[in-house]
């Protein structure tokens, strides 16, 4: 390939969509470089940096590496761009809904569009190529105007091990694929601790706790479901682990009052 590939989304008065000159010339730079560079580049966060990646150029990345199987490239990539969603969800907006329930709406909402594009191009996303930041903005909205799904459950989360590595949980944490109810185990808590305490988290454990708390499955035997296996590209057992350990130092750090 000399460039990016285009984007396949039509006008309505013919013609394809096309991302901005700026973008294009980026893409050229990126795809030229060898998976490590990309992976080092991927942790500039300052838009003044020289290696600094824009979204739009992170969306593509992601995008194109639809044919490989997952690994470390495609993790260190898709973790970037899912931090760059929740870096634009503000943290106040106006809405029946909590701050932390607004970002869990949109984030699985985007990590769905995603797992569907990666098993069939949906070009109803390419607009995140093009303006990345109106696209997540028109996310967010649309996860403001979702009915609060707040139960009112109060059983506190317990580990039935002590196990520093993860532990395993009761198995009434489980549900088909390794889904599990997280306001039940939480509901007792207020949401706006409970929140404070997940953004101490490392990345891909957020990751993996808004992905849970909109009921995706870590892995599933029907291909045709998504996962959080599948988002992440990393193992049913890498995320099992991921999720315990995070469970368990959140009921740490509620429990103890750290936050």
């Amino acid at each position: 390939m000399t460039g990016p590939a285009p984007l396949q989304k039509k006008k309505l008065e013919g013609g394809l969509y096309t991302r901005r000159p700026v973008i294009e010339a980026k893409l050229g730079e990126l795809i030229a470089l060898p998976h490590g560079e990309i992976m080092t580049r991927c942790a500039a966060d300052d838009e003044a940096d020289p290696k600094y990646i824009p979204s739009e150029c992170l969306m593509y990345l992601v995008r194109s590496n639809r044919e490989n199987a997952p690994g470390i490239y495609f993790e260190t990539v898709y973790t970037s761009l899912l931090q760059r969603v929740m870096e634009q969800l503000p943290p106040e907006v106006d809405s029946n809904l909590t701050n932390s329930e607004i970002r869990s709406e949109a984030l699985g909402a985007f990590a769905e569009l995603l797992a569907a594009d990666r098993m069939n191009y949906d070009e109803g996303i390419d607009y995140y190529e093009i303006c990345f930041k109106d696209a997540v903005a028109k996310l967010r909205k649309n996860a403001a105007r979702k009915p609060d799904r707040l139960k009112n459950r109060s059983r506190p989360l317990e580990p039935h091990s002590d196990d520093p590595d993860g532990g395993e949980f009761s198995p009434e944490i489980e549900k088909a694929g390794g889904c599990m109810d997280f306001d039940k185990y939480f509901g007792s808590h207020d949401r706006s601790r409970l929140a404070e305490a997940i953004s101490t988290l490392p990345e891909q454990q957020i990751a993996i706790l808004e992905m849970l708390k909109n009921e995706i499955p870590i892995d599933s035997e029907d291909p045709e479901i998504f996962t959080i296996s599948k988002a992440l590209g990393k193992a049913e057992k890498t995320i099992r682990l991921q999720r315990n350990q995070a469970l368990k130092k959140l009921s740490e750090i509620l429990r103890k009052g750290e936050i």
